[in-house]
């Protein structure tokens, strides 16, 4: 791969390996499509969605692309009454990233990410580089040396 996104680099400078992809010549948009494409398990490929509590925080969860956000467990995981998806539109201003290239690694800040538990079944798991078309895999051991997250079940 020639290109290298923001993310990868970000790896690089904190010595975390990892294996990257690139979906770029495709027409893989969903994430199912994502790991379709690139012959991945889609259990072990995690979309980053960003929310908003009752309380004004913001929170990322990263879950298998097959799967959908449980609202009531995302919101207990989080200590919140209440969690709703972001607004496509207030992802860029927020995060730094557009939808479909959101990745828990290099937000404009930092916020809580709870990744849903299922990803402790797998040496690593495999989620955006931060850029449409390209992935990064590596171990949630190696993810927590350059982000702090906290595993719950937030999928049915």
């Amino acid at each position: 791969m020639d290109e290298k996104t923001n993310v990868m680099r970000m790896l690089d400078k904190h010595k975390i390996s990892y294996k990257h992809y690139s979906y770029i010549n495709t027409d893989a948009i969903s994430g199912i499509e994502v790991a379709s494409v690139l012959n991945q398990n889609p259990e072990q490929v995690f979309k980053t969605l960003i929310t908003t509590a009752k309380s004004g925080k913001h929170y990322v969860f990263m879950i298998p692309v097959e799967k959908e956000l449980n609202l009531k467990k995302a919101a207990k995981a989080a200590g919140e009454k209440s969690i709703e998806m972001l607004k496509s539109k207030e992802l860029l201003p927020l995060t730094g990233y557009i939808h479909g290239g959101c990745s828990p690694i290099g937000m404009k800040k930092f916020f809580t990410t709870i990744i849903d538990e299922s990803a402790k079944n797998f040496d690593t798991i495999i989620f955006s580089a931060g850029k449409i078309g390209y992935q990064v895999e590596t171990s949630l051991d190696d993810l927590s040396k350059i982000i702090k997250f906290e595993l719950h079940t937030v999928t049915d």
